[in-house]
């Protein structure tokens, strides 16, 4: 048995390495991580200049309880919180004096997760839900659940920080429950969705709120690209013989970037300041589980040579830049944190196509229309 599953890895690895999403990969990404490297190191070097900013202590939420002014936890949601990046961001948001809202697909794994840090802090607060941001209905839930779990709480009805850091990295072609590519529909437009759902509550804070949306320096790979319905929802991409994993990887990355630059120019113009301030994050190369659907040896293999290269970061260190952008100045808005220590960096410069962003918020936002539409129907 064990000789018949070593052979089924190895011919997976095999047919994995002959496709084009393998070169992809393993050409254009080291490549683009390395340009961002590259970027804060030019900067400090030869200008002088390191762009960063300094971590400030979170701001309490005031709230009223029994007639009682007092004083609260600001709240903050993690989405992909089971594991990697997300319980990295839980561990430290919650040391940092966050109420922290645990966001993912197992409620074994979250639990797991909530006794961990429980375990390193009993003063922690923890609150975790289990939801799908493929699905829509599992995101309207969500936040129905959300509201009421505030009301009873007795906690004010907003929310500080959203940090939508969930994503995947599929190597086959899946849909969701309302026909999108699974991997677009879990790493942007379940992300969207959740975003525009949960920003009345992020406006209502009476402290300044945020929201950080986890990207990653592979959407420095895409070039005039399409931002059409269609495309969003994956069904371009499936007229491909092979699926085309990288690239969607790529593309929903890049598109949740640009939409993090459209939200802050909305937002910062409707409201003339930076009450609900937005921004974007890149982690670098962090060894978490994302690539639990690549062949197991090629996955190793190249974590092995990441790790010799000291490219390699574990989920503890990887997360400085989530911190950083949750205890930036507000006025901060509109950054793409990179590189740990408060320290930021320009994306490409296609993501700064104002055109192309609102051409993706009006694409984005139909779909999101449709989805709400759908769901009351079936409700």
């Amino acid at each position: 048995m064990k000789t018949n599953s070593r052979m089924q890895d190895c011919w997976e690895a095999l047919n994995f390495v002959f496709c084009v999403e393998f070169w992809r990969m393993a050409v254009f990404w080291p490549f683009a991580l390395v340009s961002s490297y590259w970027q804060l190191f030019s900067r400090a070097f030869f200008s002088g200049i390191s762009h960063s900013y300094p971590r400030c202590s979170p701001s309490p939420t005031p709230t009223s309880i029994s007639g009682t002014n007092t004083t609260t936890r600001p709240l903050c949601i993690i989405t992909g919180a089971t594991s990697g990046l997300g319980a990295a961001s839980a561990h430290a948001l919650s040391r940092e004096g966050f109420y922290v809202v645990l966001v993912g697909r197992s409620s074994h794994l979250l639990s797991k997760i909530v006794e961990e840090i429980k375990k390193q802090d009993a003063d922690a607060h923890l609150k975790a839900f289990q939801i799908d941001l493929s699905c829509f209905q599992s995101i309207i839930n969500f936040k129905n659940e959300l509201e009421q779990w505030l009301s009873d709480s007795n906690m004010h009805s907003s929310v500080q920080v959203l940090i939508n850091n969930a994503g995947i990295f599929a190597t086959s072609c899946r849909f969701t429950n309302e026909g999108y590519d699974q991997m677009m529909g879990t790493n942007y437009i379940g992300a969207f969705s959740l975003t525009n759902l949960l920003l009345p509550l992020l406006r209502s804070s009476p402290v300044p709120s945020r929201i950080i949306n986890v990207t990653s320096f592979t959407h420095q790979c895409v070039s005039g690209t399409r931002v059409d319905e269609e495309t969003l929802a994956g069904k371009y991409f499936s007229r491909s013989k092979q699926y085309p994993c990288a690239h969607i990887y790529e593309y929903s990355k890049f598109c949740l970037l640009l939409f993090s630059y459209e939200l802050h120019r909305q937002l910062y113009l409707k409201d003339g300041s930076c009450k609900v301030s937005i921004f974007a994050v890149d982690p670098g190369v962090v060894e978490t589980n994302i690539m639990r659907e690549v062949p197991s040896c090629l996955s190793q293999l190249a974590f092995m040579v990441l790790r010799l290269l000291g490219l390699l970061q574990s989920p503890e260190k990887g997360v400085e830049s989530i911190v950083d952008a949750t205890l930036a100045p507000p006025e901060s808005s509109g950054e793409y944190f990179f590189g740990g220590r408060g320290r930021t960096a320009k994306s490409s410069e296609l993501s700064y196509d104002r055109e192309l962003a609102r051409k993706l918020w009006t694409s984005s936002y139909n779909l999101f229309m449709k989805s709400q539409l759908v769901s009351k129907y079936t409700s």
